[in-house]
């Protein structure tokens, strides 16, 4: 499948599909989205001391890098992706340069440099685990405080917001996990609520009304 590297509305560059007419990140801006959504309502919703953090779609390593930047205390990132993004094209996104974080350059190359299926420190306070798997060969069961649920949308990959889908993604959290995503499809939210999730709906990112934010509570 072709794939183009595009500038989005804030700057930021993300991978286009022509064929799906799809992005791996907002085309109304890549790093607003992330921060948006991952950020200001996954990170700093979750008020844990040390948090673990999985990312559905690892991709650019935007969300990942980002993370990195902003995080305040300790974190464990497992990053699961079916498809690793291609050194050439994480060459020309410039992140770094958007993100003015030029100091950190060398950081947002290793997170894409390590190896895959091993835990790696990228600094002290930072631990990064790629995983090449498919998201239905998830067995993680009450390991996870936040999961950044960022798959390609529901148009172009429907088996990716099923049921079956969260129920994989309820168990991998912790009591009291919170899930976000930047779908606000009524599937979606009837799917997560199906399988134990609270959902609430929240104000979108730049060119989206409206996201997804899941808590797994135990009654």
């Amino acid at each position: 499948m072709k794939r183009e590297i595009i500038i989005t509305s804030d700057g930021s560059t993300t991978i286009h599909l022509p064929e799906w007419n799809e992005q791996y990140h907002s085309k109304h801006g890549a790093i607003q989205e992330a921060y948006h959504v991952f950020i200001k309502n996954g990170l700093k919703y979750v008020d844990v001391e040390n948090i673990s953090i999985l990312e559905i779609g690892f991709g650019t390593g935007l969300n990942c890098f980002i993370t990195l930047l902003e995080a305040d205390k300790k974190v464990d990132y497992v990053g699961v992706e079916a498809y690793p993004v291609a050194k050439e094209e994480v060459e020309k996104l410039n992140y770094v340069s958007e993100l003015e974080a030029e100091n950190k350059q060398i950081l947002f190359e290793k997170i894409h440099e390590v190896s895959w299926e091993e835990q790696h420190k990228i600094t002290p306070n930072f631990s990064l685990t790629k995983r090449k798997q498919f998201f239905t060969e998830i067995t993680d069961e009450n390991c996870f405080d936040l999961i950044y649920f960022d798959a390609f949308g529901a148009r172009v990959q429907p088996d990716l917001w099923t049921e079956d889908i969260f129920k994989i993604m309820f168990a991998a959290l912790k009591p009291d996990g919170v899930l976000v995503t930047y779908s606000a499809k009524g599937s979606v939210r009837r799917a997560m609520q199906a399988v134990g999730f609270e959902v609430e709906r929240l104000p979108g990112p730049p060119g989206k009304r409206e996201m997804l934010r899941g808590v797994k509570y135990l009654v």
